[in-house]
Protein backbone atom coordinates (compact mmCIF):
# COMPACT_ATOMS: atom_id res chain seq x y z
CA UNK A 1 0.00 0.00 0.00
CA UNK A 2 1.37 3.49 -0.53
CA UNK A 3 2.19 5.43 2.05
CA UNK A 4 -0.07 8.61 2.89
CA UNK A 5 2.00 11.68 3.82
CA UNK A 6 0.73 14.32 1.66
CA UNK A 7 -3.37 15.15 1.19
CA UNK A 8 -5.01 17.58 -0.87
CA UNK A 9 -8.09 18.72 0.05
CA UNK A 10 -10.03 21.35 -2.68
CA UNK A 11 -12.82 23.18 -0.95
CA UNK A 12 -15.45 25.72 -1.93
CA UNK A 13 -15.95 27.75 1.23
CA UNK A 14 -20.15 26.10 1.23
CA UNK A 15 -21.57 25.16 4.52
CA UNK A 16 -20.12 21.54 4.09
CA UNK A 17 -16.40 22.98 4.18
CA UNK A 18 -15.72 22.26 7.55
CA UNK A 19 -17.21 18.99 7.50
CA UNK A 20 -14.40 17.88 4.85
CA UNK A 21 -11.41 19.48 6.28
CA UNK A 22 -12.73 17.75 9.70
CA UNK A 23 -12.59 14.07 7.82
CA UNK A 24 -9.05 15.37 5.80
CA UNK A 25 -7.73 16.11 9.52
CA UNK A 26 -8.69 12.63 11.07
CA UNK A 27 -7.06 11.01 7.57
CA UNK A 28 -3.97 13.10 7.96
CA UNK A 29 -3.51 12.65 12.26
CA UNK A 30 -4.38 8.72 11.24
CA UNK A 31 -0.74 8.50 8.50
CA UNK A 32 0.68 11.36 10.21
CA UNK A 33 0.08 13.47 6.82
CA UNK A 34 0.27 16.90 5.98
CA UNK A 35 -2.28 18.73 4.36
CA UNK A 36 -2.87 21.13 1.37
CA UNK A 37 -6.08 23.27 1.25
CA UNK A 38 -6.84 24.70 -1.94
CA UNK A 39 -9.51 27.00 -3.68
CA UNK A 40 -9.38 27.42 -7.39
CA UNK A 41 -10.75 31.00 -9.05
CA UNK A 42 -12.65 29.43 -12.23
CA UNK A 43 -11.67 32.03 -14.93
CA UNK A 44 -14.40 33.92 -16.26
CA UNK A 45 -13.42 33.96 -19.94
CA UNK A 46 -15.60 30.43 -19.94
CA UNK A 47 -18.50 32.65 -19.47
CA UNK A 48 -17.97 35.00 -23.01
CA UNK A 49 -20.56 33.58 -24.77
CA UNK A 50 -23.19 34.24 -22.03
CA UNK A 51 -25.49 37.21 -22.65
CA UNK A 52 -23.81 39.20 -19.26
CA UNK A 53 -23.47 42.91 -19.00
CA UNK A 54 -19.98 44.32 -19.90
CA UNK A 55 -17.74 44.18 -17.06
CA UNK A 56 -14.00 44.37 -17.29
CA UNK A 57 -13.47 40.47 -16.43
CA UNK A 58 -9.77 40.81 -15.37
CA UNK A 59 -11.04 43.34 -12.45
CA UNK A 60 -13.74 41.03 -11.37
CA UNK A 61 -11.46 38.00 -11.35
CA UNK A 62 -9.45 39.60 -9.25
CA UNK A 63 -11.95 40.90 -6.92
CA UNK A 64 -12.64 37.06 -6.37
CA UNK A 65 -9.19 36.06 -6.64
CA UNK A 66 -8.22 38.64 -3.63
CA UNK A 67 -11.82 37.80 -1.12
CA UNK A 68 -11.15 34.14 -2.16
CA UNK A 69 -7.61 34.40 -0.18
CA UNK A 70 -9.14 36.54 2.78
CA UNK A 71 -11.76 33.51 2.96
CA UNK A 72 -8.92 30.70 2.86
CA UNK A 73 -6.75 32.33 5.90
CA UNK A 74 -10.43 32.71 7.96
CA UNK A 75 -11.14 29.54 6.93
CA UNK A 76 -7.54 27.88 8.07
CA UNK A 77 -8.01 29.35 11.23
CA UNK A 78 -11.17 28.81 12.40
CA UNK A 79 -11.84 24.67 10.93
CA UNK A 80 -8.01 23.12 11.22
CA UNK A 81 -6.35 21.45 13.40
CA UNK A 82 -3.51 22.88 14.65
CA UNK A 83 -1.78 20.05 15.00
CA UNK A 84 -1.80 18.78 11.55
CA UNK A 85 0.41 20.38 8.96
CA UNK A 86 -1.16 22.59 6.54
CA UNK A 87 -0.54 24.62 3.15
CA UNK A 88 -2.93 26.63 1.78
CA UNK A 89 -2.95 28.32 -1.80
CA UNK A 90 -5.81 30.22 -3.88
CA UNK A 91 -5.10 28.78 -7.79
CA UNK A 92 -6.58 30.44 -10.78
CA UNK A 93 -8.60 28.59 -13.87
CA UNK A 94 -10.46 25.25 -14.21
CA UNK A 95 -11.30 24.06 -11.31
CA UNK A 96 -10.63 20.42 -11.56
CA UNK A 97 -7.69 21.04 -14.32
CA UNK A 98 -5.98 23.43 -11.41
CA UNK A 99 -6.90 20.35 -8.73
CA UNK A 100 -5.39 17.45 -10.78
CA UNK A 101 -1.94 19.92 -11.75
CA UNK A 102 -2.02 20.92 -8.17
CA UNK A 103 -1.80 17.04 -6.66
CA UNK A 104 0.10 15.93 -9.21
CA UNK A 105 2.88 18.80 -8.85
CA UNK A 106 3.54 18.64 -5.01
CA UNK A 107 3.38 15.00 -4.80
CA UNK A 108 -0.42 14.17 -3.22
CA UNK A 109 -0.72 11.04 -2.31
CA UNK A 110 -4.57 11.49 -1.66
CA UNK A 111 -7.13 13.94 -3.01
CA UNK A 112 -10.18 14.21 -0.24
CA UNK A 113 -13.06 16.15 -2.25
CA UNK A 114 -16.70 16.62 -1.82
CA UNK A 115 -19.00 15.23 -3.80
CA UNK A 116 -22.06 17.91 -3.53
CA UNK A 117 -20.98 20.93 -5.50
CA UNK A 118 -23.25 20.59 -8.49
CA UNK A 119 -26.99 19.02 -8.80
CA UNK A 120 -29.62 18.66 -11.52
CA UNK A 121 -29.36 21.19 -14.99
CA UNK A 122 -25.76 22.88 -13.63
CA UNK A 123 -24.03 19.29 -13.66
CA UNK A 124 -25.63 18.43 -16.74
CA UNK A 125 -24.56 21.53 -18.45
CA UNK A 126 -21.32 21.51 -16.35
CA UNK A 127 -20.57 18.41 -15.54
CA UNK A 128 -18.90 17.42 -11.77
CA UNK A 129 -15.60 18.20 -10.62
CA UNK A 130 -15.64 15.90 -8.59
CA UNK A 131 -16.26 13.32 -11.08
CA UNK A 132 -13.33 14.67 -13.51
CA UNK A 133 -11.37 14.44 -10.87
CA UNK A 134 -11.97 11.41 -10.03
CA UNK A 135 -11.13 10.16 -13.66
CA UNK A 136 -7.80 12.50 -14.12
CA UNK A 137 -5.89 12.44 -11.34
CA UNK A 138 -2.61 10.10 -10.71
CA UNK A 139 -3.06 9.47 -6.80
CA UNK A 140 -6.43 8.14 -4.89
CA UNK A 141 -9.32 10.14 -4.54
CA UNK A 142 -11.31 10.11 -1.35
CA UNK A 143 -15.15 11.66 -2.39
CA UNK A 144 -17.54 12.01 0.28
CA UNK A 145 -20.80 13.60 1.33
CA UNK A 146 -20.42 15.59 3.79
CA UNK A 147 -24.24 16.38 3.98
CA UNK A 148 -24.72 12.86 5.39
Amino acid sequence: MQEIKTILVPIDFSAQTNSVLQSACMVARKFGAAIHVIFVVELLDAYTGFAVPHLPLESLEGELFNRAEKMMAEVIAQEMDPKVPCTSRVLKGKIAEEIVTYAREAGCDLIVISTHACRGVERAIFGSVTDRVIKTASCPVLSMNPCT
